[in-house]
């Protein structure tokens, strides 16, 4: 502990690494060791220190989580749906943490069945989360899996639906997934390696059987790859997939003969990526083969599906992405994505229809629901805006009417969406390049150039994050905030190009990306310098390290979530969960181009001695995503180089791993943490 400045110094202890005929210094790599007393003590000693920057907002944080939990409504319930015989939902209880899962047989008029009580589950446990669940199909048995660590290692086990009795067999170290043969003993699951835990071994079991007697079917052994088990819709097939960042591969087995071989569905070719769909007697394809960057549809017969068979069903368009399909009797529905909007497109079979549903915003978001039922006339979908609660929504095919099964509640009695401005503007990145913005703000506000304003982003692996509602932000927006969305490069916002144009040797797109956003949105007068916060989370956390060594002086504060900020080092340590599998997205630092370029930008070894924004940063100790040590490494740099006097905080959850804590309310706590931080650098206190 500092005695001056009361914050915590880590000791240094110097460490060469060396590659490349390199050195890198890192005084602290000692932390990288969760088993070693001084790094809890240290990490608690850090925890104790933000406690105590962080005491006098204690009551406003409270007020702060009352205010989210508020907003929500406790006694709530999905919208069911139809499966094999049963309707079966999700509900909560007032008062309740977890979720209960319930089905009724038939008619939702029938008696209630409880499948999991996840509040008796959790009981006397810091953590829980409930994986999945899998019902066989003569709706007998459960197959459940439960992780009691947030190390995302699951355990499975089998329930009997008819007696409540959960039997003795149990799944260790699996990834929560589990899908049943057709003979209602046989499972199949994948495994994860023990320390990388890389999905990367499919195992059949049966049912009463040790789980150490059970078959290994296929291990993937390529260590860039993750495999997965999964069953068709159609319930013919059991799937096993094989993906890494820029390839698949696929092998199917008939449900009814669950000890036979598996099939080949088309071999692994470097950047070939597909998925598959099963109906009638065929599978339905998305690939890019043939240079589809943006994917199109394929059809081919499920008694010979190698791609030289492969026909076209819908081709691909330079300027449209297809994400995903949905497959009835009579209609194909395609999720498809232009200019960055998603769109829902209904396509009959028999070639007479072909149109889009319609939808007016430019900042919203529109997905397929659950639709396991071939046979429906109904499709279900889910839509939200940036001012509009997310609703579920079931649409005709033969009416071409749609029926709000269900619009998320927002209690309080103060929220209208007609009080709320949104918006999707353009900002000019440095190369000439467009970058969308997608913003929501109280109507009235002047936009002079003195608002506070919080600019989120993620931008990698193509993930897409779409302008949703979300009622925890109102309190934020109702203190005065701007909320931006930055659609920055790396993710698929604008297709596949533009993901590809923000990854490996063009990673730096994506800082500068925000980065100009961010001078925009001051040159805009939506903010200044001196209000303008930024958030990031995990990817979107290094995004947090490299602009405020890039540009630190647009920021007044950073929240940075999980933050992968060690690049190279993780990137370089092949037993860390997930390096192997991240070599197509930020590039093989064994190879000196790749070394190169990653240690310009990586958070942690760009540390300068300069003035930094106010941060808070936070991280779970059983984090298996980003491992706490990046965090942690970073904030002790930084405290050790920055020649500010702003706050600098690390918050380390002992108990939970990369999503946090478990249960439905108990995550709000650090939300209210994270907004009492920005608030609290606006002096906005109520």
């Amino acid at each position: 502990m500092n005695k001056k400045n009361h914050f915590p110094i880590a000791k240094q202890i110097r460490e060469e690494l060396s590659i490349h005929n390199d050195i890198r210094i890192d005084n602290y790599y000692w932390l990288n060791n969760r088993d070693n007393e001084e790094v809890i003590n240290y990490l608690k000693a850090e925890n104790d220190y933000t406690k105590k920057i962080m005491s006098h907002s204690e009551n406003f944080q409270k007020a702060l989580f009352e205010e989210m939990k508020g907003r929500i409504k406790e006694d709530d319930a999905s919208v069911p749906y139809k499966f094999n015989g049963y309707w079966y939902l999700t509900k909560y209880e007032a008062g309740k943490e977890y979720p209960i899962y319930v089905r009724k047989k038939e008619t939702l008029e029938a008696n209630e069945e409880i499948l999991f009580d996840c509040n008796e589950l959790a009981k006397n446990l810091s953590y829980f989360n409930l994986g999945g669940i899998s019902i066989s199909p003569d709706n007998t048995l459960a197959a459940f899996s439960i992780d009691t660590v947030s190390r995302r290692q699951y355990t499975i086990q089998i329930k009997n639906l008819i007696t409540g009795e959960i039997y003795s067999d149990k799944i260790l170290n699996t990834t929560g997934s589990a899908t049943w043969g057709n003979d209602n003993k046989t499972l199949f699951y994948s495994m994860k390696d023990d320390v990388t835990l890389r999905s990367h071994k499919i195992f059949k079991h049966k049912l009463h059987s040790d789980s150490s007697t059970d078959t290994e079917v296929y291990h993937e052994v390529d260590e860039t790859f993750n495999t997965f088990v999964y069953k068709t819709k159609s319930k013919k097939y059991i799937v096993i997939g094989s993906s890494s960042t820029m390839s698949s591969e696929y092998r199917f087995l008939n449900a009814d003969t669950p000890d036979g071989d598996f099939n080949i569905f088309q071999e692994r070719t470097k950047d070939l990526e597909y998925n598959i769909a099963h109906f009638n007697d065929s599978f339905y394809i998305i690939s890019n083969i043939d240079k589809a960057k943006n994917f199109k549809v394929l059809k081919v017969n499920e008694n010979d599906t190698n791609k030289a068979n492969w026909v076209d069903v819908i081709p691909h368009r330079k300027a449209v992405l297809i994400e995903d399909i949905e497959i009835f009797k009579d209609y194909l529905v395609v999720n498809e994505r232009e200019n960055g909007l998603n769109r829902l497109r209904i396509m009959s079979w028999s070639g007479k229809e072909d149109y889009y549903l319609p939808f007016n915003s430019e900042t919203y978001t529109t997905y397929i629901g659950n639709n396991p039922d071939f046979e429906s006339d109904l499709l279900r979908y889910g839509y939200s805006s940036l001012n509009t609660p997310g609703s579920v929504i079931d649409y005709n095919f033969k009416t071409k009417q749609s029926e709000i099964k269900k619009e998320q509640e927002v209690l309080g009695g103060k929220f209208k969406k007609e009080n709320y401005e949104t918006k999707r503007i353009w900002a000019t990145a440095r190369d000439g390049v467009k970058v969308p913005i997608s913003l929501v703000y109280k109507k009235g506000i002047k936009l002079d150039g003195t608002n506070p304003l919080l600019q989120y982003a993620y931008g990698s692996y193509g993930s897409t994050i779409d302008p949703s509602f979300s009622s925890i932000r109102l309190s934020l927006i109702d203190r005065g905030f701007i909320y931006a969305i930055s659609h920055i490069r790396g993710g698929e916002y604008l297709g596949r190009e533009w993901y590809e144009n923000g990854k490996l040797l063009t990673k730096k797109n994506t800082f500068t990306d925000f980065i100009d956003c961010s001078k925009y949105l001051i040159e805009q007068k939506y903010t200044s310098s001196k209000q303008l916060y930024a958030y990031g989370g995990s990817a979107g956390g290094l995004l947090m390290g490299a602009i405020i060594n890039m540009n630190p002086e647009l920021y007044n504060g950073i929240l940075a979530a999980v933050p992968f900020v060690d690049v190279v080092t993780t990137m370089l340590d092949d037993t860390i969960p997930l390096t192997t599998g991240e070599y197509d997205e930020w590039g093989n630092p064994n190879e000196l181009k790749y070394y190169n370029y990653m240690k310009s930008y990586s958070p942690y070894d760009n540390v300068e001695a300069k003035e930094y924004p106010n941060m808070l940063v936070t991280t779970g100790l059983h984090d298996s995503q980003v491992q706490y040590w990046e965090p942690a490494k970073w904030v002790a740099k930084l405290r050790a180089y920055k020649t500010d006097t702003n706050k600098l905080l690390l918050h380390t959850d002992i108990e939970s791993g990369h999503g946090g804590a478990s249960g439905r309310f108990e995550s709000l706590k650090d939300v209210a943490l994270e907004y009492a931080f920005l608030l609290d650098l606006e002096g906005i206190y109520g």
